[in-house]
């Protein structure tokens, strides 16, 4: 009896601190989204030569999620499926297109919240289609329209953008090169929104998609100065070159630069990339000062997040069309009423809990399409877990699983030929021993095997595993273009 009377009181007491957090919300969302930001690209993420002080300060004022991944995506620019998973809590699996449409049928946060009276703003990048775009935004800044700021069309310098076009139509009259860098453009467009009486008066969903830190890597002079090369710690899974084809060794991020890797080619380019993220912070902070200026900070969630992360030279790559740690794994921080300050959690996350995590907080109604994961049990308890494993795709012939004790597997399948890795993440966490080999681990390897198939049916992966080919159709490449 007595031990009856103290689960029950413990259940009210988790119901009493649930109702006070419900006390606590926010009724503003802010989103700040990063491009190509890998999670160990940040101060607060343990990282002692790149300075990001404003999202340092973030993460002290919140909660850093240490363990975030995108799900993956099957195609080379992960950033469109990547965006649409934020916004729609969908897996990739189940995005048409694997993102790069989002038909109604996929209800987003940002529609919702629309359908709420809520005004709904956009500036920056947009990877989806048009018409799913004006039915999520009532109004916006300047919006690009792509994947990347391509030096021939002004590039990071010289934005090719349109001005928001509620019909969203955008026409060419609507397009224009711009004279602001892009991020500086971008923080600005939501700075003026912030410091509308729109904002001040009316709840909003504001979204800001930066195309930093992604190439060109071209950071204004001050940043471009930042960080010297010759300083620069060289990953210590740096390669030359990856030791086995993993189906996509030629798509364009991994032109960039010539193989064998150059040590030197690599450390310069980490530089750039450094001043591309201190940059970005510098403009994250530019909004967040804009936030507490206006006395919106008090009822404004925040989240920081990126779409997906980047190899710069680890296992002998550069982009993110990988399935290893520094590719799928993202900063993730969510800061505001009701939630934990100055707290971490290592909690296994998607980018598409985002979405399921801002409608219970705004206690809204969830949509029958949305598929992520709530966190708010996390706000409560940072030490609480939400999945006990991770499963992530790349393309139709990579797929990984990671489990809590640790261990990850990454399977191939490349033209028939297939290739497995285990590592040991407790004890090596950047990925460099194999224990793929080992007899010791065979068991395990079987135990993991049987987990991935299960999360892949669970996700909706229809490849299978077992057989040869993994039972691809003929519209499943075996490796990328």
């Amino acid at each position: 009896m007595r031990i009856l009377l103290l689960i029950l009181a413990g259940l009210l007491f988790q119901t009493i601190a649930f109702a006070q957090k419900q006390n606590e919300r926010a009724k503003n969302v802010l989103i700040i989204y990063s491009d190509d930001h890998s999670y160990h690209a940040l101060g607060a993420a343990g990282n002692k030569e790149i300075s990001t002080p404003n999202l340092d300060k973030l993460a002290k004022s919140g909660l850093m999620f240490t363990q975030a991944h995108v799900m993956g995506g099957h195609q080379g620019a992960i950033c469109i499926p990547s965006r649409a998973m934020l916004l729609t809590g969908r897996y990739v699996n189940r995005l048409p297109s694997d993102g790069s449409t989002i038909p109604d049928s996929l209800v987003s946060i940002p529609e919702l919240l629309r359908e709420k009276g809520y005004n709904t703003y956009h500036t920056g990048k947009w990877h989806s289609d048009k018409l799913s775009h004006s039915r999520m935004f009532s109004g916006g800044g300047d919006i690009f329209f792509g994947g990347m700021h391509f030096p021939e069309f002004g590039g990071q310098e010289h934005p090719t953008v349109y001005l928001f076009d509620s019909t969203g139509v955008y026409d060419e009259k609507r397009k224009r090169i711009s004279d602001t860098y892009s991020t500086t453009l971008y923080a600005e467009n939501a700075i003026q929104f912030l410091s509308s009486s729109t904002a001040k008066s009316n709840p909003f969903f504001c979204y800001v998609a930066f195309t930093s830190p992604h190439d060109p890597r071209t950071p204004p002079a001050k940043f471009s100065r930042m960080y010297d090369p010759t300083k620069i710690t060289l990953p210590a899974n740096f390669l030359s070159e990856h030791p086995f084809d993993n189906g996509d060794l030629n798509v364009r991020d991994e032109q960039l630069l010539p193989v064998p890797r150059d040590p030197d080619a690599i450390k310069k380019d980490i530089a750039l990339y450094y001043g591309m993220v201190s940059e970005m912070d510098a403009q994250v902070g530019r909004i967040l000062e804009a936030l507490e200026k206006n006395g919106l900070v008090e009822n404004t969630l925040i989240v920081f997040a990126g779409d997906n992360g980047l190899a710069m030279g680890q296992h002998g790559l550069l982009g993110k069309q990988n399935l290893y740690e520094h590719s799928i794994r993202v900063p993730m921080i969510l800061s505001g009423p009701g939630v934990p300050i100055n707290k971490q959690t290592d909690g296994f996350t998607y980018l598409s809990d985002i979405t399921p995590t801002l409608i219970d907080y705004l206690a809204l109604n969830r949509p029958s399409s949305v598929e992520g994961i709530s966190l708010m049990p996390v706000f409560l308890d940072p030490s609480r877990k939400v999945r006990s494993s991770i499963y992530n795709v790349y393309g139709h012939w990579s797929r990984s699983i990671k489990t809590e004790d640790g261990f990850k597997m990454i399977l191939y399948n490349v033209d028939g030929v297939t290739t497995t890795q285990l590592f040991n993440l407790k004890n090596d966490p950047l990925e460099i021993t194999d224990l793929s080999k080992d007899p010791m681990y065979i068991e395990k390897m079987l135990q993991m095997r049987e987990l991935l198939k299960q999360q892949m049916a669970a996700t909706f992966d229809n490849l299978k595993i077992d057989l040869p080919d993994w039972g691809r159709n003929k519209n499943q490449k075996s490796r990328g273009s």
